[in-house]
């Protein structure tokens, strides 16, 4: 008998549109290295003092065992869904929906932001900073920076992966420019401010206390964020069930070394105290700083930055559109959101919805005022937390019955993960606790009684809650999907 060609004659995407390299740099990519730096460095300063590289190499430790779980779980089932169809086989279908939304809307709420930190560097490192300091001008260049990184991601998975190669390599050549003459400068005491020693005592995470531990490494973590991006083009790479997790896991440890190398060059040149005080300018710092370690050359400070965001501008629509694309396919999405362009072979549909939501986001928060844009950033630690501790417990479950079969298996699918989660879930916690202090938010201002940061990342899954019951009403097909364990 001939089977019928059904899911044979369905739209996939392009297989082997990629290598590891290319996989690889767009991990890289996502986690936008320039930006999170610039922005995180000056508040985790502020609280640990010169100990901020170690809270940076803390901050590594759960991303490498959630990445160890990724990779597992991709040799399992290598999906562009990723979160969604991983948690989904473990936990069911409500954990799984969950999930995905969660990794979708975060694309969504920082696609905005990274694209306007873009759009604001690339003026001000062309001189035009009269344009940099115009909101309309500034709004209208971000809203179209989204719609043409959307355009090259519809456009095809080979392209974007040559622009980002471009990207990257402009990006990583002015970090280490500014990193060596920062550091040069700060350990000879040629600098405005002094300079430090570097000492091995940096790499302390505990030095400064615990209280200040604990809200460095949330801003760490958000720091490494991103590099998952790799898994969600394991059905467009060479090796779709080992180049991502591989890939995955170099770039949570290239990030690592960047981040080590690029902030013990700021402190030693910068010292603790120029550092703290101006750590409410956020990637503005790199701007300040350029300009006193560079001279006329800190435009390649500010390119870094530019180039950083554009480039995490792209990366981020990819796993929003791939997930919700794997969702659709799984009719846990209306299924136009599975389009899949004949010629180019990506998604469509979900990229132009993924561009069209995030403008409208970044404008209508916006219009709110610009704290409240920085305030929905900030929410992000919450989805982001969540999301991958809820990844890390599902690789623990999925494969729970092979975890007696040598030391190697019960560390590297049960205890690596488990610890991953409960240590991100903790940070979860600790999230909540402090952004419900309105005192801890941009705005400063109470939303229902606690900061707007809460207010924005609760009510975004309590958003998804909501959807994903009514969406179960209109089809049930996705909610007879039944938890499955791996074999042994």
């Amino acid at each position: 008998m001939i089977a019928p060609p059904d899911s044979a004659a369905e739209p996939t995407l392009r297989p082997d549109a990629v290598g590891f390299l290319d996989t690889l740099v767009i991990g890289l990519a996502s986690t936008s290295p320039a930006y999170s730096l610039a922005a995180v460095l000056g508040p985790v300063v502020a609280l640990v003092g010169v100990h901020a590289p170690g809270v940076l190499l803390a901050s590594f430790v759960p991303m490498l065992l959630i990445a160890g779980a990724f990779a597992a779980l991709n040799r399992a089932d290598p999906d562009c869904g990723t979160t969604f169809s991983w948690v989904t086989r473990a936990l069911g279908p409500a954990a799984g929906w969950i999930g995905g939304w969660a990794i979708t809307m975060t694309g969504v709420l920082v696609l905005g932001s990274l694209a306007e930190v873009g759009v604001r560097f690339t003026l001000l490192a062309g001189g035009l900073d009269g344009w940099a300091d115009s909101t309309l001008v500034v709004t209208v260049l971000t809203a179209a920076l989204i719609l043409l990184m959307a355009w090259i991601c519809v456009r095809g998975t080979e392209i974007s992966a040559r622009l980002q190669n471009a990207l990257i390599l402009a990006q990583t050549a002015a970090l280490a420019a500014f990193a060596v003459v920062a550091l040069v400068r700060g350990i000879g005491g040629d600098g405005p401010f002094g300079g430090l020693t570097p000492a091995w005592g940096w790499l302390d995470p505990f030095g400064a206390g615990g209280a200040a531990l604990t809200s460095g490494l949330l801003l760490g973590v958000f720091a490494y964020w991103g590099w998952e991006s790799a898994h969600n083009l394991t059905e467009e790479v060479t090796g779709p069930r080992i180049t991502p997790g591989r890939a995955g896991v170099l770039s949570t440890v290239v990030l690592m070394l960047t981040y080590l190398g690029v902030a013990t060059a700021v402190v030693s040149f910068a010292g603790t105290d120029w550092l703290a005080e101006n750590a409410d300018e956020e990637e503005a710092v790199f701007a300040l700083l350029s300009s006193q370690a560079l001279g006329g050359w800190d435009w390649v400070v500010l390119l870094a930055v530019a180039t950083s965001a554009v480039a995490s501008t792209q990366t981020t629509i990819i796993p929003a559109s791939r997930t919700a694309l794997s969702m659709a396919r799984r009719a846990a999405l209306p299924r136009r959101f599975a389009s899949i362009s004949p010629r180019h072979r990506t998604p469509d549909v979900s990229t132009w919805w993924v561009a069209a939501v995030g403008i409208a986001w970044y404008i209508g928060v916006g219009l709110v005022s610009e704290n409240a844009l920085y305030d929905s950033i900030t929410g992000l630690s919450l989805l982001i937390a969540f999301y991958y501790a809820l990844t890390g417990l599902a690789c623990a479950v999925y494969f729970r019955r092979r975890l007696r079969n040598s030391v190697r298996e019960f560390l590297l699918l049960g205890v690596g993960p488990l610890v991953g989660a409960v240590m991100l879930t903790w940070l979860l916690v600790l999230s909540v606790r402090d952004l419900a202090d309105a005192g801890n938010s941009y705005t400063g201002q109470a939303w229902l009684g606690v900061g707007p940061p809460l207010v924005i990342g609760v009510g975004v899954l309590a958003a998804g809650v909501v959807l994903m019951l009514w969406w179960r009403r209109r089809d049930t097909a996705f909610w007879r999907e039944r938890a499955s364990v791996a074999d042994s």
